[in-house]
């Protein structure tokens, strides 16, 4: 059930047919190499959580694009938040979310540059009690870090590569442009902070170091068929996720016990 698409009325009785659980999948919009639409990561989000609604009863956000991508602030079509107004956008959210009397909001990250974000955040509900329990799944581990065979080499995946494109092929293939995708190296990283990765060094720049025109891999590669399995993977690992949200009842009891133990800190 999408948020937006349930009248007033409707509302109350689909909080409690999903059991409290709302999800909302983090994305943004940034470019996706020459041959995919801005909004890639919007539509993949979209598409997965589409998916897990078809096999559980969820209630689902509207599209959220506000999250972390100053990294592609030099690309035209970027809509990249300020830091501090982006986590009290993600607090003001999840506050109305609960409002509404969905208590268990689950994050479904569609986005990789979403990664150190949705970690801090998840340990920012230690500062602050909360009547609601924010969960965090990442679906894409679920399908690059699987078994799933899929026709391209590894090594040669990565932002607006084959795994994106396909996935983009099998939800908007009219938003599609094989013929733009490049024939050259511009999906190899051009290594231009290699001395400090080989020293264990990590800065804030690494990202355009390596992929200025934010596309990595092989985008030939793709096909709708290997879009679909992603994409089945991924929603499957979100339903599993879902149905041991829905019985949990530990976290909220921790969360609230933390908070009466840190307000009078002992040993």
């Amino acid at each position: 059930m999408r948020w937006e698409e349930l009248t007033g009325d409707q509302f109350v009785a689909a909080v409690d047919e999903c059991e409290g659980v709302c999800l909302i999948a983090l994305s943004v919009v940034e470019r996706h190499g020459h041959h995919l639409p801005m909004g890639t990561d919007m539509y993949e989000g979209r598409g997965i959580l589409e998916r897990v609604a078809a096999q559980e009863k969820v209630i689902l956000f509207p599209d959220y694009i506000f999250t972390q991508i100053p990294e592609a602030r030099h690309l035209a079509g970027t809509i990249s938040i300020d830091g501090d107004l982006m986590i009290q956008l993600l607090d003001n959210v999840c506050r109305e979310i609960a409002r509404n009397g969905l208590k268990k909001i689950v994050f479904v990250n569609a986005h990789g540059g979403n990664n150190g974000l949705v970690a801090f955040y998840n340990m920012r509900q230690l500062y602050k009690p909360s009547d609601y329990v924010v969960y965090l799944v990442n679906p894409f581990f679920a399908a690059f870090g699987s078994e799933l065979q899929l026709p391209w080499p590894r090594e040669e995946d990565g932002h607006a590569g084959p795994g994106e494109t396909s996935m983009m092929r099998a939800l908007r293939p009219d938003l599609v442009n094989m013929e733009l995708v490049p024939d050259d190296d511009e999906g190899k990283a051009r290594n231009r902070l290699a001395h400090l990765r080989e020293a264990g060094v990590q800065t804030g720049i690494w990202w355009y170091a390596d992929h200025p025109t934010h596309y990595a891999g092989n985008a030939a590669h793709a096909t709708a068929e290997a879009g679909e399995q992603m994409l089945d993977v991924m929603a499957a690992a979100v339903v599993r996720a879902v149905r041991a949200i829905k019985a949990d009842t530990e976290a909220k009891r921790l969360q609230d016990e933390f908070f009466a133990r840190s307000g009078t800190p002992s040993v």
